[in-house]
């Protein structure tokens, strides 16, 4: 058996991933489909990959819908980079989603909205050596070697796979992206969804290294700095309206990083609203782009707040 898709399921959800499988361009008798149950979706994936028999476990959420080429261009892909060892690829927003879930796609795949992390959202180059920036746990494919020396950490989520693919590099595991595995992946349709997803990013970085590792990534601290740089402006406004201080010169230097930031965000909003053709896009995306900055750096906040109270 070539694949074995290993599927992890929240207590009470379907696995909607499964129509899409069997609609896929791929011998049925060449995959087996494992679905585990629980709380804990880095448990669930153990646990199927302890249960599996195909050459190559496939690690695909349980609400996302594969492309109909996805495990044929897989195999491909194994049999041509034959020292890879784990490879994933994009999960894009799908088509079908509109509103608010569709354009806050728009923001994840930015570079503005997320950096490298972007990366994840929408479709890159070829890439042999790959990091976290590029993958994600909804579609990830692993020889059988890897997950018999490591695993999922339970003690993550999310922010799990970011992890597994950091452990996977540490001791040699060769690791790929390849713009030929497509799968789509339901984006937040509520604002109070998006902030608490991203929120919980960012707190999971904190479990996932400490803050000397981060600072080696400063790129995951600017969203946190940012965040104590407006509730700093917002204490000097406090001050001087409680006492009847006049604002000086410069207070008003004080504010220059936050009306670049509001340029740039606005700049951004008109451009990825014209790469993607969405006029609406425009009076959205200035509130969406502040929105995963300030809940990253919330999320990271809170996090390093809790283990030193731990």
């Amino acid at each position: 058996m070539k694949f074995s898709l290993v599927i992890p399921l929240g207590p009470g959800r379907k696995a909607e991933v499964i129509d899409s499988i069997k609609k896929s361009n791929y011998p049925k008798k060449k995959y087996e489909i494992i679905i585990k149950e629980g709380l804990n979706p880095s448990d669930n994936r153990n646990r199927g990959a302890k249960e599996s028999k195909g050459d190559i476990i496939a690690f695909l959420d349980d609400d996302a819908v594969i492309d109909e080429n996805l495990l044929k261009n897989a195999e491909e892909f194994f049999e041509k980079y034959k020292d890879v060892d784990i490879v994933g690829g994009a999960q894009l927003t799908p088509k079908w989603q509109k509103g608010f879930a569709k354009i806050s796609g728009y923001a994840l795949s930015s570079k503005f909205g997320a950096w490298k992390m972007g990366n994840r959202y929408s479709q890159q180059k070829l890439n042999l050596d790959a990091d976290e920036t590029m993958l994600t746990s909804a579609n990830l494919f692993c020889k059988r070697e890897v997950m018999k020396k490591i695993q999922f950490d339970t003690k993550l989520f999310p922010g799990e796979d970011p992890k597994f693919i950091e452990d996977a590099k540490k001791i040699g595991f060769k690791v790929a992206y390849s713009p030929d595995l497509i799968l789509y992946h339901k984006r937040r349709e509520t604002i109070k969804d998006l902030i608490k997803q991203i929120a919980s990013y960012g707190k999971t970085r904190t479990k996932k290294e400490s803050f000397f590792e981060t600072l080696k990534k400063p790129f995951f601290l600017i969203p946190s700095i940012f965040l104590i740089y407006i509730i700093f402006l917002l204490i000097i406004l406090i001050i001087k309206g409680l006492f009847n201080v006049s604002v000086s010169f410069y207070d008003i230097l004080l504010f220059f990083p936050l009306i670049f930031y509001i340029w740039i965000d606005l700049l951004f909003s008109l451009y990825e609203s014209i790469k993607n053709r969405d006029i609406k896009a425009i009076f959205l995306l200035p509130l969406i782009f502040p929105i995963i900055h300030l809940s990253y750096g919330f999320g990271m906040i809170k996090g390093y707040f809790e283990k030193i109270n731990s």
